[in-house]
Order: C-alpha cells, then structure tokens, then sequence
C-alpha cells in the first residue's frame, strides 16, 4: 500500500512538471511576440513627410542601437492628415503620430487616445519643426502670379488638396484667410478672396501627394498650393527645369505636432521607445535632417546655419492671426462651417 502510494506521489510530481514545461514552451511565443511588439513602432504621419522619415527612421535606429543593443523595426504610414487620423481612431495602432496640424491630435484627445495635455510633453508645443505654404507654377511663371491676391483672377487653375481631409489643404485655406486679415482687412474680404479662389478649384484631391500628382503627372492647373518643404522635392521627383517657385508676401506657419499614442503604446509596451523616437526629432542631428527636407527646424543653429533653403516669408500663425485652432476648427472645417458655407455657393 505504501509503495503504491509512493508510486502516485511520484506520478503526480512528473505529472506536475510536465504540465509546468508544456505551458512554459505554450507562453514563449506569446513572449516572443510581446518581445518583438515592443521592438517595433508604427508612425502615423501625413502626405508630404515620406521622404523626411525615410532619413529620420534609420538615423534613430542606429542611435537607439548604440544606446541600449536593441534594434528596432519603425513603420510608416501615410495621407491625407485627417484621413489617417479617423485610421487612428478607427483601430489603427499607431505608437506615434506625427502630424501636420493640432486639430488632429486633438482629436485624440478627445477620443482618449493621447493626453489632453500632449502639447506640454515636448518643447514648442510638440511640434519639433514647421513649414509654411507656397505657391508652385509652371516653368517661366507664364500666368504672372505673384500672390494671393492673383489666385482669385477668372479662368486661372488653383490646385489644392480638399481642406476637410488634409493639413495642406487646410493651412492652404487659412494662409489665403489669413492674408488678407495680416494686411489689414475684415473677414469679409478674406471670405471673398478664399471664395473667389475655391471657384477656381478644378478638383479637391484626398491629400498633400494626390494634389501634386494632379499637378505635376496630369498636367492640371496652373498653380499648385503646396508645403515649402515640398517645392524641391516635386523638382527632385518630376524633373528641375519644368516649375519655379513663386514666394507670396505673407504666409502661415504650419506647425507639424507630434505625440504619443498612450493607448496603443501602453498595451504593445512601447512608451518608453515611443519617447525616446520623438525626443530625438529634437536633437541636432535630427534637426539637422529636416532642414535637409526643407522643413523649418527649431534648433537655432541648425536654422541659422540652413536658413538660405527658407525664403524671408512674412509668417503668422493659427494662434496670433485667427484665434487658435479650436476657434478655426469651429468656425471654418465644422460641418455647415464657413468653408461648407462657401463651396456650397460656389457655381460650376
């Protein structure tokens, strides 16, 4: 009796250890995909960035690499700034946005997606670089265009990116808005100009790249409204020689916040990496490389040593000219809003 008593106790101790190997063997895949979940990072970014994040990804890398030994994966995805914001929203697990415009990190926020107070977590207001809006025209300017004004004259083509989906087309919007308002005049004026120049909209492409595509590929339009950042790089892409760069008096600062998604980054394990990613955007080097892009760095340094790349443009911004982006979120791109208000009584 005894020894088959020992014998059960036996079986039920290699009985035990099997069970503990088998769910041990069962958890390293479940391990091995936390591992790599939260060696890899998804940013969310707009239109016009592709070529910038191209350089800044493995520059991170390397430094993160040399940092800790670990290494990393970063993906990329890209359009129209509000379309990929609503991907966020919609299930889309980006670790990090990278955007063209507040409002749409805002709209995380307000999901509980990001923290309301993401503006504090990075200096400028988590924007580590800027841009402001240009005009681009075909080869020898043959329209004559020389600022906002122009746009409005009958029969010309103005190419913009529909402002309800995509940053460029709504600091597009704003910097014609703001025109007017920048030189002295009343929010009449600057609703007649921004009238008068929509009516001379062909088509509203989804983004910043479909835009330039219908410029530059299908040959439509005369003047394509478009990121600084983006000029040389149509140029670099499509052929130099074939457009000119045209610089109007006054423009807005569009401002490219970044931030966190906490939700996402909580779950994968990927915050503290996440940082580390956008805090870099802030170092020299990195500065040193969106300058490259042509877009505006915050170190002064970096800009003092690149600034022949940005023309001495007249700049406002959303926050000094036109009530911050709350205000202008309300009152221009809400539905039934001053922009719906204006293409509606537009006539083809």
């Amino acid at each position: 009796m005894k020894e088959i008593t020992a014998l059960s106790a036996t079986f039920r101790r290699r009985h035990l250890m099997l069970a503990t190997a088998l769910a041990s063997l069962a958890t390293l895949p479940l391990m091995a995909q936390a591992q790599a979940s939260a060696d890899t990072l998804l940013n969310v970014s707009y239109d016009v960035s592709r070529e910038l994040y191209k350089e800044i990804n493995p520059a991170f890398i390397a430094q993160y690499k040399a940092k800790t030994g670990k290494t990393l994966t970063i993906n990329q995805s890209h359009g129209g700034s509000s379309k990929q914001i609503g991907s966020v929203i919609g299930g889309l697990e980006a670790d990090v946005v990278t955007m063209n415009q507040a409002t749409d990190v805002d709209a995380l926020a307000d999901k509980g997606l990001t923290a309301a107070e993401w503006r504090n977590r990075f200096p400028n207001g988590a924007a580590p670089y800027s841009s402001t809006i240009v005009f681009l025209v075909r080869k020898g300017n043959p329209k004559a265009i020389k600022d906002w004004n122009d746009l409005t004259r009958a029969g010309l083509q103005v190419i913009i990116p529909n402002p309800k989906t995509s940053g460029n087309g709504r600091y597009s919007y704003l910097a014609a808005w703001g025109s007017v308002l920048a030189k002295g005049g009343n929010e009449a004026q600057a609703k007649d100009l921004v009238s008068k120049l929509l009516a001379n909209v062909p088509v509203l492409d989804g983004g910043g790249r479909g835009a330039t595509t219908t410029f530059t590929q299908r040959g439509i339009g005369d003047v394509l409204l478009t990121f600084e950042s983006e000029a040389e790089l149509i140029e670099n892409e499509f052929g130099k020689g074939l457009f000119d760069v045209v610089n109007p008096s006054v423009s807005i600062e569009a401002d490219a916040p970044v931030a966190i998604v906490d939700k996402v980054a909580a779950k994968k394990g990927t915050t503290v990496v996440a940082k580390a990613y956008l805090d870099f955007l802030y170092t020299p080097e990195a500065q040193a490389i969106i300058a490259k892009h042509n877009f505006r760095p915050r170190d002064a340094a970096v800009f003092k040593r690149e600034e022949k790349r940005f023309a001495p443009i007249k700049l406002f911004s959303v926050d000094q000219l036109l009530g911050g982006w709350p205000k202008v979120s309300k009152t221009h791109f809400a539905d039934g809003g001053t922009y719906d208000q204006i293409v509606a009584g537009i006539k083809r």
